[in-house]
């Protein structure tokens, strides 16, 4: 596991492995509009879910630049690729991170999963409770968004060695995910561009 932990950009496996006092919240909130990608509102969307003071603060620097940004649905999209996107990078699936993931972020897990795949390991992940997704900043520099928010998790990960050998591991996690996108572009999904430790 620590192979693997070590090959992923930003150390993603180390940030993953990272202990943390703070619980996940309860409760999913609904699905993403688009499967696994942190949804922007529609011109015709319906009015924003009142949001607590934390938050309205937090997205303050992007809707002074963008009106329509409801960071409640935000949230609920960003909650959606996190668990998306940790899953793929553990199960191998390109496919699905491909969308998700900025070039470099991109080019650097796939170079994981080929290492992985080299050792004939396989791993997948679970998550025990539903992961807290907690705006921290949304910004606008030029046309480009830019949002990050913490996420806390509970995972547990089962290790598959090629001599068929499991090891599991339950572990609670608090990274911070920066999602970026361009401001009025046809396209209104975000893709991740950087992925850091965080503290609880």
């Amino acid at each position: 596991m620590a192979a693997i932990a070590a090959f992923v950009l930003f150390q993603l496996y180390n940030v993953l492995g990272k202990k943390v006092g703070r619980q996940p919240e309860d409760g999913v909130k609904k699905p993403p509009r688009i499967p696994g990608a942190p949804a922007a509102p529609e011109p015709d969307a319906r009015p924003e879910t009142p949001v607590d003071a934390a938050t309205a603060a937090a997205a303050a620097g992007l809707k002074a630049r963008d009106p329509s940004f409801d960071p409640v649905r935000f949230l609920d999209g960003a909650r959606g690729a996190y668990e998306t996107i940790v899953r793929a990078y553990a199960s191998g699936d390109r496919e699905a991170l491909r969308p998700l993931l900025a070039p470099a972020v991109l080019s650097s897990f796939e170079a994981g999963i080929t290492a992985r795949e080299g050792r004939s390991e396989k791993e997948t992940v679970e998550f025990v409770h539903p992961p807290r997704a907690d705006l921290e900043v949304a910004t606008a520099e030029g046309d480009r968004a830019r949002a990050k928010v913490l996420f806390l998790a509970e995972l547990r990960s089962t290790a598959t060695s090629g001599s068929g050998d499991e090891t599991v591991d339950e572990r609670r996690t608090a990274e911070l995910w920066t999602f970026e996108r361009s401001i009025g572009a046809s396209d209104p999904n975000w893709v991740l561009t950087r992925v850091e430790a965080a503290s609880a």
